[in-house]
């Protein structure tokens, strides 16, 4: 069935990103798993990326690119609602978004905030429901952030997860719009829950407690991710939401200008220029400079588009991703 709620008018009034102040280069990883110097630059496309300090929050790193979202807006506190899409809470509870807002300043403001958790697709369910939620009525203005820590979690015995992955956190301001001009032509998601165990963080929830001993909390915190096993579940149906999307979108892949997608992998970003079949360089790549962000991520990608000035008015983007479930999602968006 071909949904109704489309178009839906939302345009982006202001966008951050945040960057950790160490950047640690690739040649750094050699050391650690013992190969020659551009060992990991060659096997993982990466250069360097960036890793966060302890002070460097998750609501740290997320309030600065906030900050620098709200002041390109220029709305103050002029807003409906904070929502968080992290794939890694900083805490379980409060939720990170009641975080950031303390760390803004907009902790009297009384402004809602809530998180949505998709993993790596964070972001982009949250934008969905936020869009959803211009179309009901419910909100004008929207301040969106994802921010992750990767880092906290690697097991540096484990190159092939280990060398992949970043900090960083992003946020966009978005408002309601008239339908005719920018607007999400289409959103789409669909969860292969048999890939349940191709990714995993198991600690910092129910599942494993403090009575299970120190090690098995140790264990849990280690983050676990067969990244063939993904991309195979992934590749085998990513054609078919990316077709079926443009369709409702009213579009075919030669429409779209500029795909903006989850900065997964380099062979990940590879295999979406492989489905494109033609101009590969729409592809926004990003990864060698800052490795896989989590869910932060997409909208690091999508900032960076904006940046480069991709993003003419008029013209069609095509936001993509995978996450850990297995997920996956795309989204349409006539600029």
């Amino acid at each position: 069935m071909t949904p109704v709620t489309y178009p839906i008018g939302l345009r982006m009034a202001g966008a951050g990103t945040y960057s950790p102040q160490f950047r640690q280069p690739s040649t750094a990883l050699d050391a650690v798993y013992g190969q020659a110097e551009g060992w990991t630059q060659t096997k993982f496309g990466i250069a360097e990326r960036g890793i966060a300090s302890r002070e460097e929050t998750t609501s740290v790193m997320a309030a600065q690119a906030c900050r620098a979202a709200l002041d390109e807006a220029g709305w103050g506190e002029d807003f409906d609602v904070i929502v968080g899409g992290c794939g890694v809470m900083e805490q379980p509870i409060p939720g990170t978004s009641v975080l950031v807002q303390h760390e803004l300043g907009l902790h009297k403001s009384g402004i809602p905030c809530f998180d949505v958790n998709m993993t790596c697709l964070s972001f982009l369910s949250a934008l969905d429901l936020v869009s959803l939620g211009f179309k009901a009525g419910r909100w004008r203005r929207a301040l969106i952030f994802a921010s992750d820590i990767a880092s906290a979690g690697l097991n540096y015995s484990q190159p092939e997860m280990s060398a992949i992955f970043g900090d960083g956190a992003a946020a966009i301001c978005v408002e309601a719009a008239p339908e005719n001009g920018a607007a999400i032509l289409a959103c789409r998601f669909i969860t292969l829950s048999s890939g349940k165990d191709l990714a995993h963080l198991r600690s910092g929830g129910t599942r494993i407690r403090v009575e299970d001993g120190y090690e098995a909390l140790q264990a849990g915190a280690r983050f676990h991710m067969d990244a063939f096993g993904i991309f195979k579940a992934a590749g085998k149906r990513l054609p078919e939401l990316i077709n079926e999307t443009l369709a409702t979108a009213g579009l075919t892949m030669d429409g779209i200008d500029t795909v903006i997608g989850h900065q997964a992998s380099k062979p990940g970003l590879e295999y979406v220029r492989h489905i494109l079949r033609t101009r590969p360089e729409r592809v926004v790549d990003i990864f060698g400079h800052t490795g896989n962000q989590i869910a932060a991520s997409l909208p690091t990608a999508l900032v960076a588009a904006r940046n480069q000035g991709r993003l003419t008015p008029g013209s069609h983007a095509l936001l993509l991703g995978t996450s850990a479930g297995v997920s996956m999602g795309a989204m349409v968006v006539r600029c």
